[in-house]
């Protein structure tokens, strides 16, 4: 018996017994979890983030930017919930990418996911952080220093994630509901004290030729879709609770279809109503726009109350996203792609490891980013936006990926079980995957976007070299491998086990099909 075997350019290693107990998971959540967690790692779109593109587009672009992402949410999220079902493991986007492209196309995948949710919490704690200063400010007339509110928040959340799926799922559902309830008061608000006014829509100079509706024309639209994109990026995490779900198969893609839903009608009414209030200008300019729009129809001094209130939103969304980043390093770490410290879970089943690495490196990354801003006479929406489109690029190369591996995998794997089937098929995918090309190109030429791309670029010439040295040779017959070297036979790890390939590939079977 040998301890290791190499198999399409890649070796796994014989980790012996007792590596996954060492890595578990419990299964804690239902229907309404699902969808808790989903909204709340998405909601804090709705409160900070879209806005950054109203001026630039105009209401009409910004308005065809948000449908256009819409169509590439839903389109996509069916191609991902059928994926996930027939799938029914930790590892999502890397998952799909490995068993449809092999172990590089599952590492630049499941790498992307791990920059835009890293960074997406990075960006939520530095909303979080602004809102929070408006509070204090408005009470007590002071603030924080921005590192500090950071390593605050970051703690805070770590602690929350380590103390199990349950109370995450708990949580998630409550504030999920808390913060749909202040956006629907903000929207009652808004038209009950006048302060909503059709005029501010289009309250912008047009350029010479152009409408009130398109100042600007048609060209900004592609430039402020990622902005749009903040209304609902993250949705696509729930694949990675599979392993923490009861009836997985079932849940997550209905669960995941619902919050879509629910959040569509959030940004459609948040970016009307919250434009309404502050114009189109206000809205982009505003590091807080839901705040600043009740600090515009309320009496002084309940601006602040607000401001703790839509910050709950924000922290629905740490807290869910958090997980998200924790478990994408967890099911990578667990394949061995990443340091396998990363996926042990402890007495809580938590992936305890994963989280901390993760809020440093978002941590460090939002010391540097205010850093060079203040050193370049920046704003903090400057950074911000820095921010945001970092998590941005990394999502739609993820998303891109993601599509790509469904058409493969509707041919490759044609015979195996997918007990949700998308309705919009390869068609969908198609779409979903060119509007992410077009973005991941408009990105490319957009100088705004540069420092973003750059970074990224960094990340992966890093991350890859290392893989090609170094972590190609200790992957591990996780159940995301064994599913891709199966062929789709191994796919439930819940009935089969955690170690159903390891006697064929380790034993004197040989190596299993590719």
């Amino acid at each position: 018996m040998s301890d290791t075997k190499s198999i399409g350019g890649v070796q796994y290693q014989d980790v012996g017994a007792g590596y996954f107990e060492k890595r578990t998971l419990k299964r804690s959540a239902g229907f309404w979890g699902i969808w808790g967690i989903g909204v709340a790692a998405v909601i804090s779109g709705e409160f900070s983030g879209w806005n950054l593109g109203t001026d630039s587009a105009g209401f009409g672009g910004m308005a065809v930017a948000t449908v256009i992402v819409i169509i590439m949410y839903f389109t996509m999220f069916f191609s991902i919930g059928e994926m996930s079902a027939a799938m029914p493991h930790t590892g999502g986007a890397y998952s799909f990418a490995r068993a449809a492209m092999g172990p590089w196309g599952g590492f630049i995948t499941g790498l992307a996911e791990s920059i835009e949710y890293v960074v997406t919490t990075a960006v939520v704690v530095f909303f979080s952080a602004s809102y929070l200063n408006f509070a204090l400010n408005a009470f007590f007339g002071w603030q924080l220093p921005g590192w500090l509110v950071y390593a605050l928040l970051y703690a805070v959340f770590v602690v929350v994630n380590w103390l199990g799926a349950a109370v995450g799922f708990r949580l998630a559902i409550i504030v999920s509901i808390i913060s749909i309830a202040i956006l629907a008061i903000f929207v009652i608000v808004s038209i009950s004290s006048g302060g909503f006014q059709v005029s501010n829509l289009l309250a912008t100079k047009p350029d010479a030729g152009q409408s009130a509706l398109f100042p600007h024309g048609f060209l900004p639209i592609l430039a402020v879709i990622p902005f749009a994109m903040w209304f609902f990026l993250g949705i696509e995490e729930l694949p990675l609770a599979a392993e923490e779900t009861h009836n997985p198969q079932r849940i997550i893609p209905r669960a995941g279809i619902v919050a879509l839903i629910t959040l569509s009608v959030c940004a459609i009414a948040v970016f009307i109503f919250n434009t309404g209030v502050l114009g189109l200008a206000g809205t982009q300019a505003s590091g807080q726009p839901l705040v600043d729009g009740f600090a515009k129809m309320v009496p002084k001094g309940l601006d602040g109350v607000l401001a703790i209130f839509a910050l709950i939103g924000l922290l629905a969304s740490l807290q869910g996203i958090m997980y998200a980043y924790g478990r994408n390093l967890y099911s990578l770490s667990r394949a061995g792609y990443y340091p396998r410290f990363l996926s042990l879970t402890g007495k809580r089943q938590t992936p305890l490891a994963a989280l901390v690495v993760g809020a440093v490196l978002g941590y460090v990354l939002l010391v540097v980013v205010d850093a060079i801003t203040a050193a370049s006479k920046g704003a903090g929406s400057v950074a911000g936006a820095i921010e945001l489109n970092i998590a941005i690029w990394g999502a739609v190369v993820s998303y891109l990926m993601q599509m790509v591996a469904f058409v493969v995998l509707r041919r490759r794997f044609p015979k195996a079980v997918r007990p949700y089937k998308s309705p919009t098929g390869v068609a969908g995918a198609v779409i979903a995957g060119i509007i992410s090309a077009a973005i991941f190109i408009a990105f490319l030429f957009n100088p705004g976007y540069q420092i973003a791309i750059a970074a990224i670029a960094v990340v992966y010439v890093i991350g890859l070299i290392v893989f090609a040295v170094y972590g190609r040779k200790r992957l591990v017959l996780s159940p995301e491998e064994e599913y891709a070297l199966s062929g789709g036979l191994h796919r439930d790890p819940e009935a089969e086990g955690y170690d159903a390939m390891e006697k064929e590939v380790f034993g004197d079977d040989g190596p299993p099909k590719q």
